[in-house]
C-alpha cells in the first residue's frame, strides 16, 4: 500500500480496515530507512497511527497539524510527498529532520525546540477566526516531555479564554494504559465525543444561557457536576485540563488506529478548545527500541532486523586513561569528560550540584545522577526554570553547574541577565552544543551564544581549546568568589585519548599563545584553534610566518595580547570562532584595536549573517569558511 500513498488524498482513499496494515508497513519504512540514515528513532515510530489518523481525518494542508519538538514527524513527512526523497533525511541539501514551513506546505509550522505547538496553533486558530475561516482545524501534538515546559502552560492557559477552535492531542508515551482505568476511560471518550451526546449538552447549555442569575448558577453548577463526574470516574488528573477549560478527553490507546479514527472524527466536529489524551510506546515496532527509548531517540545506525546498533566507532586499543572509567575507546565526547569531571569535583566539593533541562544522557549528567542522586537534578523541559533554580542554589552557597545545550540557552536569556549575571551569582553555565551542531540543522546550532552573553555584564566567558582545558576550565570555575561563569564546548569527540590529566587554576581572562610567528596573527576561540595550528603549518610551508593565539576567553579578553599584536608589526591578523561573526570574538578584537587607533586589517572567520541548514560538521564549516583551507586563504 505504501508504494501507491504519496499525499494524504491517496491515504483517504484507503478503506478503514486497511489502515492497520498500512501503518505496519509505514513503520518498517521509518526502521529500515533509519537504519541506515542515522535520524531520530524512537518518538516517529510511537506516533504512526496518529499521523496516519491525522491525516486520515482531517483536511491537512488546509487544516493545520503542528508538530511539538519536530523530531516525531518522520511519518507526517513521507505522508506528505516526501516518501521518495526521505532517505536524504539530515543530510546536506536532502530534508530536514524537523518541520520547516519552507520545505512543505503539510509543514505548518517549523518546529525544532519544544513546547510552542500549542502556542502557534492558537495562533493560526485565532488568525482563522478573524478572516472568517470558521471551519478551519487547528491541532497540536504535544509530548515527548515538551508537556513539561513552562510555555505550553502558558498557551493552555490562554486557549481556555479565546474560545478559538483548537485540538490539543497529548501525546502521553512515558505510561501505558492501566487496564482498571482503560476500558472505563474509552467508554468514557466514546460518550463525551458522541454527536448525540454533544448535540444534547449545547442545548441544555444554551437553554441555561442569559444573564439572570438563576441560569448562571444552574450553568456553572452543571460545569462542576460534569468535571467532578469525569475526575471521579478516571481517577486521573484530567482535571488539570478540565479546570484550565478545556474539554478533556482520554486517555485512549494511541495504537489503535480504528479508535483514534473514530474519536478525530467526532472530535472535529465539537467547537471550541479540546484535549485528547493518547498513550503509545515509545520507539513501538521495534522491541530493541520499545526496551530503551531514551538509548533509541536517536541510535545511529542499526540493524533493522533485530535492532542491534551497530559500531561506528574504530577498533582501537584500551586506553589505561580511560579504561579506569569503563571506557572503550580511545577519544572520549566532550560530554563524557564533562561527565566524569563534574563527579571529580563534586567529591571533593560538597557545595558542587548538576542541573539538566531534560538532557541527562545528551550531555552526560546522568553519570552524576547515578553516582550522586541526591546532587543531580534533572528539571524536565524548562531552561528558564533550571537557570533560576541554579541561581537559587547559588544564592545559599553551592555552585551548581548548569549544563544547557547553547540552542537552548536563548530560551533563558532574561534569567541569566537578572537572576544570575545581576546579582553576581556563581552559576557555573556550561553550553553543550556550542557552534555548528551538524545533522539538526538551523533549530540546534549554537551559532549565538558568544554574542548574545558577551554584553551580560559580570560574565566570565570562555571556550576550551581541548577536554583537557574544558576540565580546567571546570576546576576554575568552581573555586570561591567566581561569580557566574560561562563555558561552551561542541558537540562530539575530543582532541585527545590522555584526558584524565590533573586540573589546575587558570588566570581570568588570559589567552597563550600557541605558535609563534610574525607576519599573521590568527586569534582563536575554542576547539577550533587546532584546525587554525594546521592552518598555521600549512601556511609555514607556503612561506608564510603564522602565530597563533588560543584566547580562551572571550571575557574577559586578554589585552596584554591584544597589546602585544599591535605593538608586534603583524601584517594580518585573522580571528576564527565557531560563532557568528556579529558580535562575538571578532567584533571584541576590532572594536579593541580602533579604541586603540591600530591599522593592522582583520579578517573575522565566523558564522555568516544567516540560518545555517542541516549538514555534517565538516561540510558546513567548508560552507561557513571555516576549515584548514579558509583559515590559510584569509592569511595569504
Amino acid at each position: 500500500m505504501l508504494e501507491k500513498i504519496n499525499t494524504p488524498d491517496d491515504l483517504r482513499k484507503l478503506k478503514r480496515t486497511e489502515l492497520k496494515g498500512f501503518c505496519d508497513e509505514l513503520r518498517r519504512y521509518i526502521i529500515e530507512t533509519i537504519a541506515t540514515h542515522p535520524g531520530h528513532l524512537a518518538s516517529s515510530l510511537g506516533v504512526v497511527e496518529l499521523t496516519v489518523a491525522l491525516h486520515y481525518v482531517f483536511n491537512t494542508p488546509d487544516d493545520k497539524l503542528i508538530w511539538d519538538v519536530g523530531h516525531q514527524a518522520y511519518a507526517h513527512k513521507i505522508l506528505t510527498g516526501r516518501k521518495d526523497r526521505f532517505p536524504s533525511i539530515r543530510t546536506k541539501g536532502g530534508l530536514s529532520g524537523f518541520p520547516k514551513m519552507n520545505e512543505s506546505e503539510y509543514d505548518a509550522f517549523g518546529t525544532g525546540h519544544s513546547s510552542t505547538s500549542i502556542s502557534a496553533a492558537l495562533g493560526m486558530a485565532v488568525a482563522s477566526k478573524l478572516q472568517g475561516e470558521t471551519e478551519r482545524q487547528h491541532i497540536a501534538v504535544i509530548g515527548d516531555g515538551s508537556m513539561t515546559g513552562g510555555e505550553a502552560f502558558e498557551a493552555l492557559n490562554n486557549v481556555a479564554v479565546s474560545k478559538s477552535n483548537i485540538l490539543v492531542i497529548l501525546n502521553d508515551n512515558g505510561i501505558s494504559i492501566d487496564k482498571s482505568v482503560g476500558g472505563l476511560s474509552r467508554s468514557l471518550v466514546h460518550i463525551t465525543a458522541s454527536p448525540r451526546y454533544n448535540r444534547f449538552r449545547e442545548a441544555v447549555w444554551r437553554r441555561l444561557g442569559g444573564d439572570s442569575d438563576r441560569k448562571k448558577r444552574s450553568r456553572n453548577f452543571l460545569a462542576k457536576m460534569l468535571f467532578l463526574a469525569k475526575s471521579a470516574l478516571l481517577k486521573r488528573d484530567s482535571n488539570l485540563f478540565e479546570s484550565l477549560g478545556l474539554r478533556y478527553f482520554g486517555p485512549i490507546d494511541g495504537h489503535d488506529i480504528d479508535e483514534l479514527v473514530t474519536v478525530l472524527d467526532r472530535m472535529k466536529h465539537i467547537k471550541g478548545p479540546k484535549l485528547l489524551h493518547i498513550v503509545t510506546k515509545k520507539g513501538k515496532g521495534l522491541l530493541e527500541a520499545e526496551r530503551n527509548p531514551i538509548e533509541y531517540h536517536a541510535p545511529g545506525m542499526f540493524d533493522p532486523a533485530t535492532g542491534k546498533r551497530l559500531s561506528t566507532q574504530p577498533n582501537t586499543p584500551l586506553d589505561p586513561n580511560n579504561s579506569k572509567f569503563g571506557i572503550q575507546n580511545s577519544k572520549l565526547k566532550y560530554q563524557e569528560v564533562f561527565g566524569h569531571t563534574i563527579i571529580e569535583l563534586a567529591e571533593k566539593n560538597p557545595k558542587i550540584v548538576g542541573i539538566t533541562p531534560a538532557m541527562p544522557t545528551g550531555c552526560s549528567l546522568n553519570l552524576m545522577m547515578e553516582r550522586m542522586p541526591d546532587r543531580a537534578f534533572d528539571v524536565g523541559i524548562a531552561e528558564q526554570h533550571a537557570v533560576t533554580f541554579a541561581a537559587g542554589l547559588a544564592s545559599q552557597g553551592m555552585v551548581p553547574f548548569c549544563n544547557i545545550y547553547s540552542s537552548f540557552m536563548q530560551r533563558a536569556y532574561d534569567q541569566v541577565i537578572h537572576d544570575v549575571a545581576l546579582q553576581k551569582l556563581n552559576v557555573v553555565m556550561c553550553l553543550d552544543r556550542a557552534g555548528l551542531v551538524g545533522e539538526d540543522g538551523a533549530t540546534h546550532h549554537g551559532m549565538f551564544d558568544l554574542a548574545y552573553l558577551r554584553p551580560i555584564p559580570n560574565l566570565t566567558i570562555c571556550a576550551p581549546l581541548d577536554e583537557r582545558e574544558l576540565r580546567n576550565m571546570m576546576y576554575t570555575a568552581q573555586l570561591p568568589d567566581m561569580g557566574p561563569f560561562v563555558i561552551r564546548y561542541p558537540r562530539g569527540a575530543a582532541e585527545h585519548s590522555d584526558w584524565h590529566t590533573p586540573m589546575e587554576k587558570i588566570a581570568i581572562g588570559r589567552g597563550r599563545c600557541l605558535r609563534r610567528g610574525d607576519e599573521v596573527a590568527i586569534l582563536t576561540l575554542g576547539p577550533i584553534g587546532n584546525r587554525a595550528l594546521e592552518a598555521a603549518e600549512r601556511l609555514r610551508q607556503k612561506g608564510v610566518s603564522a602565530a597563533v593565539y588560543d584566547m580562551r576567553f572571550l571575557k574577559p579578553i586578554d589585552t596584554e595580547i591584544l597589546d602585544y599584536i599591535i605593538a608586534g608589526g603583524f601584517r594580518k591578523v585573522v580571528t576564527v570562532e565557531d560563532g557568528v561573526k556579529k558580535g562575538g570574538l571578532g567584533s571584541a578584537v576590532v572594536e579593541y584595536f580602533e579604541a586603540h587607533l591600530c591599522p593592522t586589517p582583520v579578517t573575522i572567520l565566523g558564522l555568516p549573517d544567516r540560518f545555517i541548514e542541516h549538514g555534517s560538521v565538516a561540510e558546513l564549516h567548508r560552507e561557513c569558511g571555516l576549515d584548514i583551507d579558509s583559515i590559510v586563504e584569509a592569511a595569504l
